[in-house]
């Protein structure tokens, strides 16, 4: 799935900014769609790995670890989040 045919459903994001911010430790304003969080919040893959493990919490949903690389920033999040979940 193209991250530019992505149709959001605005609570989900929204969920899914405030996992990521929580995790980060930034302000859910820092999290824009495109915002590299390695380059630009400085995530690692530690950190990585506990937004993949919350995400799997709050949708119900079994998110490989294949997927990380994938999962750059809240566009492809929401991207992996929603094919996993069926939205």
């Amino acid at each position: 799935m193209s991250n530019d045919s992505i149709t959001y459903v605005p609570e989900y994001l929204e969920d899914i900014r405030e996992i990521v911010a929580d995790i980060l430790e930034v302000e859910t304003d820092e999290v824009g769609e495109t915002t590299h969080f390695a380059e630009e919040l400085d995530a690692d893959s530690l950190r990585a790995i506990e937004i993949l493990s919350q995400l799997e919490k709050k949708f119900k949903i079994d998110i490989p670890q294949t997927e990380l690389p994938r999962m750059e920033n809240l566009s492809a999040v929401y991207a992996v989040v929603a094919e996993r979940a069926g939205w």
